[in-house]
């Protein structure tokens, strides 16, 4: 599995743990142990997507990732492409 696959990977991996926390948090909102992994799991996601966005192109066609000079959503390989 090259780099791009593990970093994807891994993305997914903290991004279900998130939603996991966020659930939990529905209904016990005064849990802080809860919210203080929501948010530790949060902040490695943002970064893991910076980092993935950084290295190889925007993951969504809309977000954080600015264009710089070029729409480089489309240079991306597409899933069946790889």
């Amino acid at each position: 599995m090259g780099d791009r696959h593990k970093l994807l990977k891994q993305i997914q991996e903290v991004e279900f743990a998130a939603v996991e926390w966020q659930l939990y948090l529905d209904t016990h909102r005064y849990d802080q142990r809860a919210l203080m992994e929501y948010n530790n799991y949060s902040n490695q996601l943002l970064m893991l997507k910076q980092q993935y966005e950084m290295l190889y192109g925007p993951l969504l066609n809309y977000g954080f990732s600015p264009n710089h000079g070029s729409w480089r959503w489309l240079d991306s390989p597409w899933p069946w492409e790889e």
